[in-house]
């Protein structure tokens, strides 16, 4: 276990350095970085909201989430309803933030928050180590293994780089 959260670690770095996201030699580039959540509306429940979203796209669920909503990019072909999940369990809990992290309620479309173009940047990334980077890891047990938000993340916007050994 130990090795294998070395090895996402490891991969995680590389693939930052890769995508010029990170520059091993800039440490201005980490200290500018986002670490707190964006502070949440006082009147915003994510539960409710969420909520008026799966009625809102009723008998829409399966159908692809960029014929049901409005800009989306990253995530086309996924079903409507399972775009909701993803968003929910995938990005927000995976980071410990809500929503408003990266939408504006009520105008989810919007491109006013940089955050959720980190969150594209960062979900590309995390596509290019599960498609090619760790298939060229000899002797890993797994047949396919994958790293998500929660490998890095853990719950907190700022990735655990400093984790115990």
């Amino acid at each position: 276990m130990k090795n294998q959260r070395k090895i996402a670690l490891v991969l995680t770095i590389t693939a930052l350095t890769l995508f010029g996201v990170v520059n091993l030699n800039d440490s201005q580039r980490f200290a500018s970085a986002q670490t707190t959540a964006t502070p949440t509306p006082a009147e915003f429940n994510q539960a409710d909201a969420l909520a008026k979203l799966k009625e809102q796209i009723k008998g829409k669920e399966q159908e692809p989430a960029e014929k049901v909503f409005k800009n989306i990019q990253s995530l086309k072909g996924v079903p409507a309803g399972r775009l909701l999940a993803i968003m929910e369990m995938g990005y927000a809990r995976s980071l410990g933030v809500n929503c408003t992290h990266c939408h504006t309620p009520e105008k989810w479309e919007a491109e006013d928050k940089n955050t959720k173009q980190i969150a594209r940047e960062m979900s590309a990334m995390v596509g290019t180590i599960n498609n090619s980077l760790l298939k060229n890891i000899k002797n890993l047990k797994s047949a396919t293994p994958t790293v998500n938000c929660t490998t890095c993340h853990r719950g907190q916007i700022k990735p655990a780089l400093n984790l115990p050994n």
